[in-house]
């Protein structure tokens, strides 16, 4: 198996090939929410760049529970025309382009939402309770009323042209808080017993499949494990992993950790992880012996050697790519091209130890790099690390105050 194969997935959708754009945040949507045209210059570049899966990033299903400023959320159909533009901009050269459907819960800034909800009132730990709001629990009828808001917005997803939804279970969100038992403390139906604690999962993937259909693609990202003592662990993931292939998911996107431990941002990688550039394919070795499900592996693909010797495997059935497409688009045509390319992803630095630990300055160069493509400009890969540090916390600030206002 190599990155050229296509892929059959169990909707019947053929993926092209066996690339798939991960999801970033791009936080290009307005200060209100709604989607914009930059969207659609961005998916349409990374369309062209040959990629066959494309996930968005963050698209929250409730305007009163937000990742950050200038989320897209999906409620209803207001914003259909826009979202069908951005869907035809994604599936230009018959790619798929799937939206990630996400809530917060507890991992909304404290400017943004005084009052968050989560599975239970457990507060981050610090140093992050500085930045966010210590959560109350959420009711059994605000649970029901959040599983029939994810099945609204894939429903819209589908009526807008997305070729399929994901559903946002890992690095720490609401669906992840469920599957925690740090997070999670219930001791109803939806907290406790594994089983319990994947009920909300189970149940949010049940009400989408049921307004959208067997043709339209479900996947769900999920955490191999937490890396938190007492937290949701590798045997448990691999468990959910087996419940959600059993009823029908179409694709399982394997990642790790959260806020609190980073390991998706490839914080605390072992160098010999690094070198072999899969981070987690010790679990997906070992998950591929319990489900049918199609696996996508994401976490340090740098190269077209490292994607092929991991697809070669069998442990994985899609190599999942993220900030090597926000530095170079058509990276995923050159590997297709049996090009021996290396992606120029690398550490981004200042010298100054205290910063170059902050996970965000990477992230707000990379988030830099992504809205320049929005803009219809390529990547600055000479950009500093600590001048789109700046750059991202002033923009953040000052969208917050705009999104504040606007809800006053």
């Amino acid at each position: 198996m190599n990155a050229t194969e296509n892929l059959t997935l169990p909707s019947g959708t053929v993926l092209k090939n066996r690339l798939a754009k991960s999801a970033m945040s791009e936080a290009l949507g307005t200060t209100d929410n709604h989607p914009t045209e930059k969207l659609s210059t961005l998916y349409g570049r990374w369309a062209q760049g040959g990629t066959g899966l494309l996930i968005t990033g963050n698209v929250m299903i409730d305007q009163s529970a937000l990742g950050e400023p200038n989320n897209v959320v999906i409620e209803d159909d207001q914003d259909l025309a826009e979202l069908k533009r951005w869907a035809e901009a994604g599936k230009q050269n018959g790619t798929e382009i799937w939206v990630q459907l996400n809530h917060p819960g507890k991992q909304t800034p404290k400017f943004l939402t005084k009052h968050p909800v989560a599975p239970s009132a457990v507060a981050l730990k610090a140093p992050l309770d500085k930045h966010f709001n210590k959560p109350r629990a959420l009711s059994e009828a605000e649970i029901q009323d959040l599983i029939q808001r994810f099945a609204t917005s894939a429903a819209v997803c589908k009526q807008a042209g997305f070729t399929g939804v994901q559903i946002h279970g890992a690095h720490g969100y609401l669906v992840s808080q469920f599957l925690s038992p740090v997070h999670n403390v219930r001791t109803d139906q939806w907290g406790g017993s594994i089983e319990n604690r994947m009920r909300f999962a189970v149940e949010v993937y049940k009400a989408i499949r049921a307004a959208v259909g067997d043709d339209f693609n479900v996947g769900i990202k999920m955490n191999s494990a937490d890396f938190q003592r007492g937290g949701f662990t590798e045997e448990e993931s691999m468990l959910v992993a087996e419940s959600l292939s059993a009823l029908g998911m179409d694709l399982i996107e394997i990642s790790g950790g959260n806020y609190e431990n980073p390991e998706m941002a490839g914080k605390k990688v072992k160098d010999s992880t690094r070198q072999r550039e899969a981070y987690f394919m010790d679990y997906a070795e070992k998950v591929r012996q319990r489900v049918k499900t199609p696996l996508m592996v994401t976490g340090g693909f740098r190269s077209a050697e490292g994607i092929n010797t991991a697809l070669a495997s069998g442990a994985m059935d899609v190599t999942g790519l993220g900030r090597t497409l926000a530095v170079d688009p058509e990276f995923s045509s050159k590997v297709l091209a049996g090009e021996p390319v290396v992606s120029t992803v690398e550490p981004i630095k200042t010298g100054i130890k205290m910063v170059d630990k902050m996970a965000m300055m990477e992230v707000s160069w990379y988030s830099r790099q992504i809205a320049r493509m929005g803009d219809g400009k390529d990547p600055a890969l000479n950009e500093s690390g600590f001048g789109s540090l700046l750059k991202v916390l002033g923009t953040t600030a000052l969208r917050g105050f705009k999104t504040r206002r606007l809800r006053a």
